[in-house]
């Protein structure tokens, strides 16, 4: 449900886009469901997580400043921001903390060797150095139409990938396996003489 409910902002701004051609417009409308996002989460939960805080504050931040500068360009920055704050967070607890993030976000779910929360963390942070990168490329070489396109296909795309990626490494190394049971030897009442 929270993947559903964190898309909707994405679906909105391309439906606006598509529907009205203003990218003004449908920046408005983006910031406004993140922010009801936002408020969303906090009225169910009682907080809000560090990855919704970021994308709201960046979200505004360069929102406004379309908005403010009548500039596209800052919406179209704004996913490789964001993408490349989690990459930079994912390596930062990599090589500074005493647990990677990733380790901390899923380490209850799955019990994995340290080696392996490493590379997927790794691996993670470079998924999201990409996805901020192919945003950038799609931004300033093709239309703003196929930008947005991108935006709600492309992103939703490639955190798919990722995750099918992460299953099959997973799964190729024999850790996505139910833990094996001890098996008790039960006593046999079988007396033979």
């Amino acid at each position: 449900m929270k993947q559903f409910i964190e898309f909707v902002p994405v679906a909105l701004f391309a439906a606006v886009f598509f529907y009205s051609r203003d990218i003004y417009l449908s920046t408005t409308v983006l910031m406004v469901a993140i922010a009801a996002q936002a408020a969303l989460e906090y009225l169910t939960t009682r907080r809000i997580e560090k990855k919704t805080q970021i994308i709201f504050w960046i979200s505004m931040l360069f929102g406004g400043a379309t908005l403010l500068f009548r500039n596209e360009l800052f919406i179209q920055w704004k996913p490789s921001i964001i993408n490349w704050l989690f990459a930079g967070s994912l390596l930062a607890s990599q090589f500074f903390g005493k647990e990677n993030l990733l380790k901390r976000m899923l380490g209850a779910q799955l019990r994995l060797p340290d080696p392996v929360w490493q590379r997927l963390n790794l691996g993670w942070s470079l998924g999201f150095f990409i996805a901020g990168a192919l945003n950038l490329v799609v931004a300033f070489n093709f239309s703003l139409e196929f930008w947005v396109s991108y935006k709600l296909i492309g992103g939703f795309a490639i955190t798919l990938s990722y995750i099918v990626l992460t299953l099959v490494y997973l799964s190729s190394g024999g850790y996505l396996q139910e833990p094996q049971t001890e098996s008790v030897d039960k006593p046999t009442t079988d007396l033979k003489p």
